[in-house]
């Protein structure tokens, strides 16, 4: 983590390396996670996810093991400890499919060699995936190893028939996670194009043979172009680098996806601006109302793509932006498609109605 005290360091509050890795790695339903380090660093994660499970209505138990290194582990190393955590997960009743392993701060500062051990033969595959944040890694950090690291399982195997898309670092702590990957499925369904895989939510290890099948990477956000690098240097398969965001944003999301995909996208961008104005004509009896937005965020700084989205809706339904007017808050992440924004004015009318 970066240990910089000042708060206009925002990586202050990028969160924990390991925990974005453990939002991927989990959603691979028939794997165990082994958390290389002391039992504290398992017991707030574990908590954390399983938290946000039973938030999401999912009653799943994350698979989660600890290493639980002593502080004679940490004086003399703790790969022993590696080893027979390993043999404890092979022996767990359902069998796990695979097995990653994720390195702590303090097994990285005491110099196991997690990669030698998991590299040994066994029964299934073991991956070691880099989460030990304190070189300054952060959550995102963490996001983008285990998404690398969980590729390395993947094969070009078939997929669905046609044209189809893989969406790609979903945000799995996120509550309106399924309801923007329902919105990417109606978009590109404008195209001919199904979801072939979400990787990674929900998933099998068998499942992940179907990664290299797509005909176009989706990615959740350009932060993870070096996952997308990596996919099409693997498969050949290109990607468009984010979900789309604002009213032209999301037009300009169908005109990628079909240049990715050879499609000419010209109807469907019709329809979609067609379906846009439908949406906004609910929210007319706001024309004319004031508001002031938010400059930035008061941890995370300013956010251009908000501001970007905000004034483009305020614009399209004739609201005043103004100092004394009604204060609106951007929006942390930023609305995901057309139906992102519906929810969001919702929000808006609730609060100029009052």
């Amino acid at each position: 983590m970066n240990s910089s005290p000042s708060p206009l360091n925002s990586s202050r509050f990028e969160g924990c390396t390991l925990t974005g890795a453990l939002s991927v790695l989990t959603e691979v339903r028939d794997a165990v996670c082994i958390i290389h380090g002391p039992a504290g660093c398992a017991h707030h994660n574990f908590s954390l996810l399983h938290a946000t499970l039973l938030a999401s209505d999912r009653f799943e138990i994350p698979r989660l093991l600890s290493t639980n290194l002593t502080e004679n582990d940490i004086i003399f190393g703790g790969e022993e400890a590696l080893e027979a955590t390993i043999a404890r997960a092979l022996s767990l009743s359902p069998a796990p499919a695979s097995i990653f392993v994720l390195s702590t701060c303090i097994v990285e500062t005491i110099g196991d060699d997690t990669e030698a051990v998991c590299a040994k033969p066994r029964s299934v595959p073991v991956i070691a995936v880099p989460t030990a944040g304190f070189l300054g890694g952060v959550f995102d950090t963490g996001i983008k190893n285990a998404l690398l690291s969980v590729a390395s399982l993947a094969g070009p195997g078939k997929g669905k028939p046609g044209l189809s898309a893989n969406l790609i670092g979903e945000k799995n702590l996120e509550y309106d996670v399924d309801e923007n990957a329902a919105e990417i499925a109606r978009l590109i369904g404008r195209l001919g194009i199904t979801i072939n895989l979400r990787f990674v939510r929900g998933l099998s290890t068998h499942d992940l043979a179907r990664l290299g099948s797509a005909t176009v990477n989706i990615l959740r956000e350009p932060a993870l172009q070096a996952v997308g690098e990596d996919l099409q240097e693997r498969f050949g398969t290109p990607f468009v680098d984010s979900f789309p965001t604002g009213l032209s944003g999301t037009c300009r999301f169908l005109e990628d996806v079909g240049r990715a995909c050879g499609i000419d996208a010209s109807g469907a961008i019709a329809d979609e601006r067609a379906y846009q104005e439908e949406m906004l004509e609910r929210f007319r009896d706001m024309a004319g109302s004031q508001v002031s937005f938010q400059t930035a965020h008061p941890m995370l700084g300013a956010d251009p793509v908000a501001e970007t989205v905000c004034a483009e809706c305020a614009r399209a339904l004739d609201l005043t932006v103004a100092p004394d007017g009604v204060f609106v808050p951007f929006p942390y992440p930023s609305p995901v498609g057309t139906a992102g924004l519906r929810r969001m004015l919702h929000g808006w009318r609730i609060l100029i109605r009052g």
